[in-house]
């Protein structure tokens, strides 16, 4: 099961890489690095793309199966096979 889990988030992982990479900037231009006069430059967004819908949908994917392996793990912490310290010996009192 896990191991089923694992191959899926991988699969994800490079789709998700790869649709990012396929997209456009935010502002490609932001208008010519401010130097332009265009009124969509910082105006109302335009329709959301497809791609941009199959980016949410991997990305929500992606977390479910980063939790549902975290979840599925055996262990906790990596700090709990460290040994655990004693508290320091106290001197004995001085002779006099």
């Amino acid at each position: 099961m896990i191991t089923l889990i694992e191959i899926l988030h991988v699969l994800i992982c490079i789709l998700l890489i790869g649709v990012v990479l396929l997209q456009g900037g935010e502002n490609v231009d932001i208008t010519a690095a401010f130097g332009g006069s265009s009124q969509a430059a910082f105006g109302p967004r335009g329709s959301v793309t497809l791609l941009a819908k199959i980016t949410w949908v991997l990305g929500v994917l992606f977390m479910a199966t980063l939790a549902v392996h975290a979840s599925r793990s055996g262990s906790g912490s990596v700090l709990e096979n460290v040994p655990a310290k004693t508290a320091p010996a106290t001197p004995a009192p001085a002779k006099r």
